[in-house]
């Protein structure tokens, strides 16, 4: 039987109050590395690649800091707790270092960069902290189980800052979707029977509308004013599929989603019905980001050790870097014109990591001149 632990950890980015005793608590402390013990080298594509942290995952950027702020599980055995590493956008610099008593695993933010979420997938919790003081200000723990008794595991979490609202996926069967007021940590409401597994989550505010990838094969449509699941979409129809993650192209109504283990591939669907418009043959995709601008999808390939770049008019692949051996989640930051991937090295059999996880800087000007 698939527990929580091993769900999360092959998935890889994969009503509880906050307690009073995490507000203004110090728990994390800001330290300095020094440069002589960062390494760094060159990707053959020409990408910045620095080895930093065994169980490395989700990644934030804020405008306010100017940094990058990157989400370890600190993997290891006779380690407790988790870090969120803060670094240099332009030469991956270590320049933080926050320390959490669990570990830390999907990574959101808001828009004015100051107030970090993060989710702690084992601990089945997320937190919020203030970026400008180190501090831990609040955080939910989650009391709701599956149907076999055991606990969600948090995975992915989408702040909205439409509505001020923070949305938490649950790992689990079924699944579960907590809506929780970012204000003053809250459960506004649970989003339940959400599919096996919820794994990604994508809000569209305009539309009042979150769409919820699932292990079932699922894309579920939302209906944010009321948290109420008004469509189920089977994009893969009777053929097993394990959705994972998702972009979305607003102006041309295509919604993309990823599939990394069973249908292995990207599906683009029409946002407005869920009909499939294409399967992209691009083999084995894990994470997924559409930059308007440039009209581009990136992609990464955990089993393929890759990560593409995409026209998404043609459909054809600009660049491929080589990222052995996992990568897996992806961030852009236009001011840096540049793409950041976090590589994981593979688990071993006690789901420790097998060796110091990577970041890596893709310049995107060069990379699309390929």
């Amino acid at each position: 039987m698939l527990t929580a632990h091993r769900v999360l950890g092959s998935l890889t980015l994969l009503v509880a109050f906050a307690a009073p005793a995490y507000a203004d608590k110090p728990v994390l402390t800001v330290t300095t590395v020094p440069e002589t013990q960062q390494a760094y080298k060159l990707t053959p594509e020409g990408a910045l690649r620095r080895e930093l942290a065994h169980g490395v995952y989700q990644m934030a950027y804020s405008p306010l800091t100017k940094s990058v702020y990157v989400a370890s599980s600190e993997a290891m055995e006779n380690v407790h707790g988790g870090v969120v590493y803060q670094l240099n956008p332009e030469t991956l610099e270590t320049t933080g270092l926050y320390h959490l008593d669990e570990k830390s695993f999907g990574l959101a933010i808001n828009p004015t960069g100051d107030t970090l979420y993060v989710t702690h997938s084992l601990a089945g919790a997320v937190s919020k902290i203030d970026l400008k003081t180190g501090k831990i200000l609040a955080r939910v723990k989650f009391t709701d189980t599956s149907k076999d008794g055991t606990p969600y595991g948090p995975r992915t979490v989408r702040y909205e800052p439409s509505t001020d609202t923070l949305y938490v996926g649950g790992v689990g069967d079924p699944g579960i979707i907590w809506v929780i007021d970012a204000s003053n940590f809250n459960i506004r409401a649970k989003i339940e029977n959400a599919g096996k597994w919820v794994t990604g989550l994508l809000s569209v505010p305009d539309a009042s509308q979150l769409y919820a990838a699932n292990g079932d094969g699922e894309i579920l449509v939302i209906d944010t004013n009321s948290n109420q699941i008004k469509q189920r979409w089977k994009p893969a129809g009777n053929d097993a599929a394990l959705l994972l993650n998702m972009a979305h192209d607003a102006a041309n109504h295509k919604l993309y989603v990823t599939d990394n283990s069973k249908l292995k591939t990207v599906l683009v669907l029409d946002d407005r019905t869920g009909k499939v418009i294409k399967r992209l043959p691009l083999g084995d995709s894990l994470d997924i980001i559409y930059q308007a601008a440039n009209h581009t999808l990136y992609v990464s390939h955990r089993d393929q050790g890759t990560v593409s770049i995409v026209d998404a008019d043609t459909y054809k692949v600009n660049a491929t870097y080589h990222l052995q051996q996992n990568p897996n989640s992806l961030l852009t930051i236009p001011e840096q014109n540049s793409l950041y991937v976090t590589v994981k090295a593979p688990f071993t059999p006690k789901y420790t990591a097998s060796g110091p996880g990577s970041i890596v800087r893709i310049p995107l000007q060069g990379a699309l001149q390929q």
